[in-house]
C-alpha cells in the first residue's frame, strides 16, 4: 500500500508542478508538461513490478502509438479559444476528438499490424 501511495505522491506531484510553472511561464511550462515524465514514471513502474522485458516493449511502443490521436487536441483547443469558444466546451470538444481519434486508432490500427 504504502508503494501506491508513493506512486500516486509522485505523479501527482509532477501534475502540481506542471501547472505551478505554467501560472509563471506557459511556455516553459508546456515544454515540462510536453516531456514524457509520466510514461517514464509509468515505465519504472511497470519495470520495477515485472521486470518483463516483452511486457515493457509493448508497453512503450503502445505509448508511441497512442499519443498520436491526442496531439490534434493541442491544436483545436487554442484554435477554439481564438475564436471566442470558452475554456470548458473547447476543452471538451478536443476530448471529444480525442476519444474519436483513440477509437479509430484502436480499430484501424490493427489491420496495419499495429498491436495496441
Amino acid at each position: 500500500m504504502l508503494y501506491l501511495l508513493i506512486k500516486a505522491g509522485l505523479s501527482g506531484l509532477i501534475i502540481a508542478a506542471v501547472s505551478e510553472i505554467a501560472k509563471r511561464w506557459p511556455g516553459f511550462g508546456a515544454l515540462v508538461a510536453s516531456l514524457p515524465l509520466i510514461s517514464i514514471l509509468g515505465m519504472l513502474w511497470l519495470w520495477r513490478d515485472t521486470q518483463d522485458i516483452e511486457r515493457m516493449a509493448q508497453h512503450a511502443e503502445g505509448t508511441f502509438w497512442y499519443v498520436l490521436p491526442s496531439l490534434p487536441m493541442f491544436l483545436l483547443i487554442p484554435l477554439l479559444l481564438r475564436k471566442g469558444v470558452s475554456f470548458y466546451p473547447a476543452l471538451l470538444a478536443g476530448c471529444g476528438l480525442t476519444v474519436a481519434l483513440y477509437l479509430a486508432m484502436t480499430l484501424i490500427g490493427p489491420r496495419f499490424g499495429l498491436k495496441l
